[in-house]
């Protein structure tokens, strides 16, 4: 007879492991024990050699839809185990090395209860198993039982008992278990204070009742599983108009929710991958091609060519939706640019003048967990916003970083996330929003600290940006000076190149890579804003190469919100405003830049006076739409008049490498470094808009010359540096058509092209980069 212990980590508590490990050991005839620690799960078996090497080969293959192995160890057991069968044992309490299980939607079998009235789980609305439910959104502490939840404040009812300590349930020891007998609670409320009555509606229950308000064109705030969202009828443009006025969010798209995929077709064209998406676990919200077949209302997602839909992953959500036959907008609960509501109180105090009504519940959320949003490119998932069902899911990382020192990365300002590295693994955390709102930056703190008590974290070494006013930063400063431990600068565009190796497996020390990081703006090494960089880059260093010609940001971070200050400031520095004043007088764009105040501007440039230079792609791509009359005066969020440029583009156009198709843009050797300069396709675009071409194809024909000037570029560079993989990443790299058109044309040189599919592009990576930076170093420098 052979005896021994099996270690198992990765996501494996939360999951039904331990009931399938149970399982299995029985039908091996072995005998033994099972239980979850702070490693993640320690299995001991006694039995037949060969009974054993089956068993744990069974286990790799037949484990749980949400479990992950990362690592399993076999070692001889020392000593005698003395059992007569195999038990499932009590959870112990040790150092924490295992994972934190994401929130997982609905499982088919739980939705099937929900609606059977036989069930005792009919229409209740947090019914869960060990395949779905609550993980994340409302663990404080390790091992995941039952009082490490929200769920500790309600006692099991006798049915529920017995299903949670039946092995062959599929509730066996699903923490959050519940019925109507013994679980939380839902029920409605009006905003105004006044008492809902059941006669109102006549309906089944508060939760039915929701779906008649939504109807009637009401606006319903409802609390889920990792937040409150704010919803109404997606078809009415009166309510979402009002959504829109009382939320104060103008023009950034809202979220859409559909009770299927069957509604959801109507709207959208849903290829196989994003099916897969849509219908899986994380149940993200999707960017979908709109079909044209049938209108929402316009204000949902105006002058946008794509809509973001999620299906129901709550039973309340299901249950929500039962009767509603067409989308509903499910946005974030949440005044302007403030984290997500995610307590009743708060609810109450803050969304009483935005909606109407509120159907919330009693089971606390600990950890505020945002919607993940994701877009197929190519045949590729690539993710906007890491957070709900993704979070805090581990990455490995690639050869070379398995025994780095425990190091903290505090991420960026915008779209922030932080970082946990530890033996061989990135802990990323879910998406916190930007930290230059106070209420969010709080947040960051509290979701920080609660990071480092659950996993017992104490970091090492803490990498920050390199910029000196982010409040990241700052705080990295502070934690690193009062542990009086190092700290780790990272340049923020090698940051994101280095998240983008990451991910794809480079090993550390891999020979440097082309790295063209694209975005809206980073600190920079000469300490001017970078946000178009083409770096020679390994983990440890590395050289810049090539950049775009900077142009002056005219009021510093005013020029991200009113495009019209990049299109003056690049007709400046392309020497055309006397052109403009000469030869296009009746253009639009100049009639309006016209009316601004241009000496006080040109004292300002002159001057340096917040007019920071930035080489950012950015503010070219705001620059570009605001010519064409795209957002000309405004826009309510960064990266708008962008992605409506991108909405607009003349398909036709695309792939057509005719010269009259594709913008010029010239290439010159400044100080030590080439440079991309825009002043050809600036001269261009000013003939086109003369002889009135249409929008979209002068947006196809910037697309198509901005992808050939980064090409042609890589092609310059590869003459005199051996360039064999390329990683596109920043912001700038989420737009589908210029990723695309990039890649293609690159892969047709024979350059393999590494992109984004676990973590963002844009600065909700960057906390991985700065990671695996700083470990990279530190091993340099040990």
């Amino acid at each position: 007879m052979a005896a021994e212990e099996i270690r198992v980590s990765g996501t494996v508590q939360g999951v039904g492991f331990r009931p399938t490990v149970y399982r299995l050991a029985k039908a091996c005839g072995l005998r033994g024990d099972v239980c979850n620690d702070g490693q993640g799960v320690l299995i001991r078996v006694s039995g037949r050699e060969e009974a054993i090497t089956e068993f744990v080969a069974r286990l790799q293959i037949e484990s749980p839809l949400l479990a992950r192995i990362n690592q399993l160890t076999r070692t001889p057991y020392e000593g005698e185990l003395k059992f007569d069968n195999f038990v499932i044992s009590t959870s112990v309490n040790n150092a924490i090395k295992t994972e934190v299980t994401p929130d997982a939607a609905t499982c088919p079998q739980c939705q099937q209860e929900i609606f059977d009235p036989f069930s005792r789980f009919y229409r209740y609305p947090f019914t869960n198993c060990t395949h779905c439910g609550p993980r994340l959104s409302i663990i404080g502490a390790i091992p995941y039982d039952r009082c490490n939840t929200s769920m500790s404040s309600f006692a099991m009812c006798s049915e529920c008992g017995k299903e949670y300590h039946n092995v062959e349930n599929r509730r066996f020891h699903a923490q959050p278990v519940a019925c109507h007998a013994c679980g939380p609670a839902a029920w409605l409320e009006r905003a105004d204070g006044k008492s809902v009555t059941a006669s109102m509606f006549s309906m089944l229950d508060d939760v039915d009742a929701v779906c008649t308000l939504l109807q009637k064109g009401e606006i319903v705030a409802i609390k889920g599983l990792g937040g409150i969202h704010l919803a109404c009828d997606a078809t009415q443009e009166a309510v979402v108009q009002k959504l829109r006025q009382r939320k104060k969010r103008y023009h950034k798209p809202f979220a859409l929710m559909a009770r299927d995929l069957e509604i959801i077709e109507q709207y959208c064209i849903v290829n196989v991958k994003e099916k897969e998406l849509l219908t899986s676990s994380a149940a993200p919200i999707v960017l979908l091609q709109a079909s044209g077949k049938k209108q929402l209302a316009s204000s949902v997602a105006s002058g946008q060519n794509t809509l973001g839909f999620m299906l129901p992953y709550t039973p309340l959500h299901h249950l929500i939706l039962r009767r509603m036959n067409r989308p509903i907008v499910l946005t974030s609960g949440n005044l302007v640019d403030e984290p997500q509501c995610i307590d009743n109180d708060e609810v109450r105090e803050k969304l009483g003048t935005i909606a109407d009504y509120f159907i919330l519940h009693n089971r606390e959320i600990i950890n505020r967990v945002d919607d993940s949003v994701v877009r197929v490119m190519g045949d590729k998932a690539q993710t906007i916003r890491r957070a709900r069902g993704y979070a805090p899911a581990s990455i490995s990382l690639p050869l070379g970083f398995h025994k780095v020192s425990q190091i903290l990365a505090m991420g960026s300002e915008l779209k922030n996330t932080f970082c946990l590295l530890r033996e061989g693994e990135a802990i990323l955390s879910q998406h916190l929003g930007d930290l230059e709102n106070a209420a969010a930056f709080n947040a960051y703190q509290v979701n920080l600290n609660l990071y480092l008590n659950l996993f017992e974290y104490k970091p090492e070494v803490i990498a920050i940006d390199k910029h000196p006013e982010y409040l990241s930063s700052k705080l990295g400063k502070e934690l690193a000076d009062a542990n009086k431990i190092k700290i780790y600068p990272i340049q923020h565009h090698h940051a994101h190149i280095a998240a983008c190796m990451a991910e794809n497996g480079i090993p550390l020390d891999s020979s440097p890579i082309l790295g063209i990081a694209l975005d809206g703006l980073g600190y920079g090494d000469d300490g001017t804003l970078w946000g178009g960089e083409f770096l020679l880059a390994d983990y440890r260093n590395f050289k810049r190469l090539a950049t775009f010609r900077s142009v002056a940001m005219i009021g510093g971070e005013q020029a991200i919100y009113q495009p019209w200050r990049n299109t003056y400031a690049q007709l400046i520095a392309a020497n055309l405003w006397d052109d403009c004043q000469q030869k296009y007088t009746d253009l639009e764009i100049f009639k309006f830049l016209r009316n601004k105040p241009i000496e006080l501007l040109n004292q300002l440039i002159e001057k340096g006076i917040n007019c920071p230079p930035a080489s950012s792609v950015g503010r070219l791509f705001d620059a570009v739409a605001a010519a064409i009359g795209i957002c000309q005066d405004k826009c309510s969020y960064e990266g708008q008049a962008a992605i409506a440029m991108e909405a607009i583009v003349d398909v036709s156009s695309l792939n057509n490498n005719k010269e009259t198709l594709i913008y010029p843009f010239s290439f010159s050797f400044l100080d030590s470094i080439y440079c991309i300069d825009p002043r050809p396709m600036w001269q261009a675009l000013l003939d086109d808009l003369q002889q009135q071409i249409p929008q979209a194809v002068m947006a196809a024909k910037f697309h198509q010359g901005l992808a050939n000037a980064i090409v042609e570029m890589v092609k310059h560079l590869s003459q005199e540096n051996l360039i064999y993989q390329v990683a596109l990443t920043g912001g700038v790299f989420q737009n589908c058509i210029l990723l695309e058109q990039v890649t293609k044309r690159l892969q047709t040189l024979g350059i393999k092209v590494l992109t984004h599919s676990l973590v963002p592009a844009n600065d909700g990576g960057l906390s991985l980069g700065q990671a695996v930076i700083s470990a990279a170093q530190l091993i340099h420098d040990c």
